[in-house]
């Protein structure tokens, strides 16, 4: 029967979930839960029973991807006639075919795609300066007020209540926002919150209408109902029409948009507005390994706030993996070096670079990884955003910096011209602006900044032939050359490639291989995160890129952004991370910083290779990470491990109470030949100094092991 193949294969949760009776259904699904299996197979049940019609079923999601997703999947379940589509996709459809009913014959204004434009005319009109980044904030300002369902005389409250941080005064933010809306009017427009409002207006103010979008859809299906506004949450009631046949999905954990206005609060309370709800939690994760499982949960667990209320805690149900690889370095130009290096060797070992992302907190962050990239020659993508060398604000800011050579002495300090350069474009290194957009570029140039930085504290030194080595020009017409040589470098066409992406464009994507990077604080959480709410959304971000990796994970950050430059703190949501003899992992549940310092904990070593922050023990004592390349001797380990068995038979003890293997993996490779040398190998001290030293140090100086058994035996 139809009806046992859509349940096969479901576990108990999904089952219950796809068996629910008609009624309210909250699916609690954390990620990697099978959520979109759940609800495709709950929709493709009942119609397969004969309990609805797939023609009156209405799926809305909030991505045109995810709408094309669930209507393949249901038309290979065979509910191929449900509608599944965005709200705005429904909205538009559903507006554009009553308008002539509701406009008295006439059709549907033209739809805007972008509100810039008008914005721009909207702000002149008010008496507001406001370049394009200031536009985009304005936009997004305008955004969030109507899909909030506010209106522009009472946006000032409303914004002052919410904590918002616009672009200019409230006061004049509204005026913008009224003279937006009668430019609109004017010129006969509509934007995408203004489809939404349409919508709910035919079907609330026309009971014609509403008559006839209720006889179609019946019943609803919401996917990431965590992520719905108050516009949308109205137009699903004017749907339902006082109904209650809808099912939603959603994890609080995963609520990363308040921003634009989206608010858990709906997901939270649907159990308490709707008494008799079935709510089903979703836990077994099918996406990841159980070590990245853990350690999500292990980001999650120290949640607090309204969100924390429905946190769930996911099972791993795959295969066991790598443990997460923790990485500090001393600066983001070596993290980035380490990272590019990294995904050559994942694809060199068989991952397809399609597999493997690189996700950060802002794209301002781009642009070391671009490069490292390019430099590695591991074809790249950036997803959601434009290359570092091709957005606007870097352009102009790369003619303002070849401009003032011709203005700015030649003796002047680099970092110093470039600042001064960039303050030609209106670009202040005191402060950044308030609104999103202006930040964001704020940030692009500031990452210019930390670029001279960088080029003007490690120069390279230049061989001159025989009269000896003379330092890199640092000037700015040789930095000009740089960022051009970077540019053209970044600037090469790709194919599939690794993905370079924000943690919010991330949102719903995963990977084999998943680098979070950047993990510092003031970047993760961002220095804008001020609130207990805001700073809890930040661990939702780390949780939500953690959970992006199916089977291999890094997490780094680097001390200081450019060389030499002010230290950080590591992201204060990340859990310590410490391997414990050679390759398990334990993950400390609470925070960093929230134990007392253990004082017995070994002195932190560095790689020797990459520069990386050695953590874990059998890393500490190799002097390098095991994931760099190794220069071991081969001939002395081997005989190193002859000397070993021998001594460990005359002892009578285990072999590894000699040394452990690690312990003559670093012999080998580092080849001590003095006291001071063996004793910097983590786990060798004075006392196996004394037992061992002179073997070793023979050893090393490729006496033969037998030798030395039988110079034993005749002592």
């Amino acid at each position: 029967m139809l009806t046992d193949a859509v349940l096969a294969g479901l576990d108990p949760e999904q089952r219950t979930a796809v068996t629910a009776p008609a009624g309210p259904v909250c699916i609690l699904a954390g990620a990697g839960t099978g959520k979109t299996r759940a609800i495709t197979h709950r929709v493709a049940y009942r119609t397969s029973t004969g309990e609805i019609s797939p023609r009156h079923v209405l799926a809305v999601t909030f991505t045109a991807r995810a709408a094309a997703e669930m209507r393949a999947r249901l038309t290979a379940l065979g509910a191929g006639g449900v509608q599944a589509r965005t709200f705005h996709a429904a909205a538009l459809r559903q507006v554009r075919y009553f308008a002539p009913r509701l406009l008295e014959g006439r059709g549907m204004p033209e739809l805007m795609e972008s509100k810039i434009r008008v914005v721009g005319l909207a702000a002149a009109r008010a008496g507001v300066r406001a370049d394009r980044a200031a536009a985009r904030d304005l936009a997004s300002e305008i955004e969030w007020a109507k899909s909030s369902l506010v209106e522009p005389a009472e946006y000032a409250v409303a914004a002052a209540k919410a904590l918002r941080e616009p672009p200019f005064e409230p006061a004049r933010v509204a005026e913008v926002f009224a003279a937006y809306e009668s430019l609109k009017r004017r010129q006969g427009v509509i934007d995408f919150e203004d489809l939404l409002r349409a919508a709910v207006w035919g079907i609330e103010e026309h009971p014609d209408v509403a008559e006839q979008i209720r006889a179609q859809y019946r019943h609803f299906v919401v996917d990431e109902y965590q992520d719905v506004n108050p516009l949308q949450q109205r137009l699903l009631e004017a749907w339902l029409g006082g109904r209650d046949d809808v099912t939603v999905v959603g994890d609080a954990s995963q609520t990363i948009y308040s921003f634009t206005g989206a608010t858990a609060g709906y997901l939270i309370d649907f159990p308490r507005r709707r008494r008799d709800a079935v709510v089903v939690r979703l836990v077994r994760d099918y996406r990841s390994t159980p070590q990245v499982v853990g350690l999500a949960n292990a980001v999650i667990r120290q949640a607090r706030g309204t969100e924390a209320k429905l946190r769930l805690e996911l099972v791993g149900q795959r295969p066991a993996g790598p443990e997460p690889e923790l990485k500090i370095f001393p600066d983001e130009p070596g993290e980035a070096a380490a990272v590019a290096r990294r995904c050559r060797e994942l694809i060199a070992a068989g991952t397809p670079a399609a597999e493997i992302a690189v996700l950060f907190r802002t794209n301002a962050q781009s642009e070391a990884y671009e490069e490292a990239l390019a430099e590695a020659e591991v074809p790249y993508v950036v997803r959601g955003g434009e290359r570092f060398f091709e957005r606007p604000e870097v352009r102009q800011a790369m003619i303002a910096l070849r401009a003032a050579v011709r203005s700015i002495p030649g003796e002047t300090p680099l970092v110093e011209a470039v600042v001064e350069a960039l303050a030609a474009t209106g670009w202040s290194r005191t402060q950044p602006p308030p609104g999103g957009a202006a930040r964001e570029q704020w940030e692009a140039l500031a990452a210019l900044v930390t670029l001279a930085e960088e080029y003007a504290a490690s120069p390279d030194l230049l061989p001159i032939g025989e009269a000896g080595r003379v330092q890199r020009d640092v000037s700015l017409a040789a930095f000009n050359d740089e960022l051009a040589r970077r540019a053209e470098q970044q600037h090469a066409p790709t194919v599939a490639g690794v993905t370079l992406a924000s943690l919010h464009s991330a949102k719903g994507l995963e990977w084999d291989a998943v680098f979070l990077v950047g993990l510092a604080d003031g970047t993760l959480p961002t220095t804008y995160a001020k609130t207990p709410d805001q700073l809890e959304e930040e661990r939702r971000l780390l949780y939500v890129g953690v959970t992006r990796a199916r089977q291999w994970l890094w997490l780094s950050y680097g001390q200081s952004r450019a060389p030499g430059g002010r230290q950080r703190r590591p992201c204060r949501f990340l859990p310590q991370l410490e391997r414990s003899g050679g390759s398990s992992s334990t993950v400390d549940r609470g925070e960093r910083g929230s134990r007392k310092p253990d004082r017995r904990r070994p002195q932190v070593s560095s790689c020797r290779i990459c520069g990386a922050t050695l953590l874990a023990g059998a890393d500490r004592k190799l002097g390098r990470c095991q994931t760099c390349p190794s220069d071991l001797d081969e001939d002395l380990h081997q005989r190193l491990q002859v000397w070993r068995a021998n001594t460990a038979a005359e002892l009578k003890v285990p072999a590894y109470v000699v040394f452990t293997d690690a312990t003559l993996v670093a012999v080998a490779e580092r080849r001590p030949a003095e006291p001071a040398q063996l004793l910097a190998i983590a786990g060798i001290g004075p006392r196996k100094l004394g037992q061992y030293g002179d073997a070793v140090f023979a050893l090393v100086a490729g006496a033969d092991p037998d030798d030395l058994a039988r110079k034993n035996f005749e002592n």
